[in-house]
């Protein structure tokens, strides 16, 4: 869920920038998401990465208002790339580069922070000096970033009293920031203050989206049972919303738990009747937790939709499937999930990867029948 909520952020973000500037123009400046920005941080060639990204900032676009989210796409990939100093920098240089310095730039950088696993932990010192540096005053979606920062730390009162403040200062209280910390107090066990700040949300006026209602799902999937879960469903469809395919990963998961994997693959089968496509999450849960009930022949129709749909599934789950028909004497459907899997997914299918060879007793080059006798 942290995942969620975390594209959401991103989302809000992007949203924001956009309002500024047309979307070409800042995907002209999309430097964050340059894969060689992404190769370069990875091997920390981090002086290649200034020498790219540096003469870049004179290019400035013509229009005035597109020239922030121009740059603001520069902070965002030297923060991504872990390079903070390079990235306040630049904030500091806007007006030099002839652009105006706004609370959207940072919270590209307090953003592109809360997504860096060495940089997360600096967004509140980050957020309470440079607003206060630069004179900038933050908005929603700053005190949303910085709810985020202070979950993912798993620090949920500092995340609450937070709340307070934007209570206090009249600055809009998101469903995102309500979300956030009812994951977090979720996640840390404290089941009964995530159910007040539900109530307050509602009190509040404050409309819960699919995303809020799946992080009460999740919870319930982990610790009640499937009916608690259909419950909350119910309730969602009251309150007009339909449920997405993280609901339905839950539910399925929950049902898999109690070991009613029967119910579990009749929810899979409907999808598609409810609008809903499964994701690498579907594949990967309802694969190992069908295995782990010993029903191989159901994990092997998820794992066959899994490659239909050129999803890599993953290893540990597709082990446990090859075992299990191998011990169910189903040697022919195991040879199959592993060539199929060798001949899909070739440059994938190394490492770790080639031990499901010797499972089924497979040599690198032998073939198996697509029909099974």
């Amino acid at each position: 869920m942290a995942l969620v909520s975390a594209s959401r952020f991103r989302s809000a973000l992007l949203h924001q920038l956009l309002q500024f500037s047309s979307a070409s123009t800042f995907a002209a400046g999309g430097h964050a998401f340059d894969p060689e920005i992404r190769r370069l941080a990875k091997f920390q060639r981090f002086t290649d990465i200034e020498a790219l990204l540096e003469p870049r900032k004179l290019n400035l676009p013509s229009d005035s208002s597109s020239r922030e989210p121009y740059l603001a796409s520069f902070i965002i990939a030297y923060a991504s790339a872990g390079m903070l100093d390079h990235a306040v920098r630049t904030l500091d240089e806007l007006p030099r580069l002839g652009s105006s310095r706004t609370i959207l730039s940072l919270n590209a950088l307090l953003s592109a922070c809360n997504h860096s696993k060495t940089l997360s932990t600096r967004v509140p010192d980050l957020f309470s000096n440079l607003s206060r540096y630069h004179s900038l005053s933050p908005d929603k979606i700053s005190y949303g970033i910085l709810i985020k920062s202070l979950c993912l730390a798993r620090d949920s009162s500092k995340a609450l009293s937070v709340l307070k403040e934007m209570d206090n200062k009249r600055i809009e209280i998101t469903a995102i920031s309500y979300t956030t910390i009812m994951d977090s107090l979720y996640k840390e066990g404290k089941p009964e203050e995530a159910d007040r700040l539900w109530k307050e949300m509602r009190a509040k006026g404050v409309a819960p989206d699919v995303a809020a209602y799946n992080v009460r799902a999740m919870y319930w999937a982990v610790n009640g049972g499937p009916d608690d879960v259909l419950r909350l469903i119910e309730e969602m469809k009251a309150d007009g919303m339909e449920p997405d395919i993280f609901t339905y990963n839950y539910l399925m998961t929950c049902y898999c738990k109690h070991g009613r994997v029967d119910n579990a693959k009749r929810v899979y089968r409907e999808l598609g009747q409810k609008g809903c496509e499964p994701n690498a999450a579907t594949y990967k849960n309802l694969l190992y937790s069908l295995c782990k009930n010993n029903d191989f022949v159901g994990g092997l129709e998820v794992f066959e939709d899994c490659v239909k749909h050129r999803r890599v599934p993953d290893l540990g789950s597709v082990m446990a499937l090859v075992k299990g028909l191998m011990k169910d004497s189903k040697i022919r459907a195991a040879k199959r999930v592993v060539t199929g899997l060798r001949k899909k997914f070739p440059e994938e299918f190394s490492g770790s990867w080639m031990k499901l060879e010797n499972v089924v007793g497979l040599s690198n080059d032998e073939k198996v029948p697509e029909v099974e006798s």
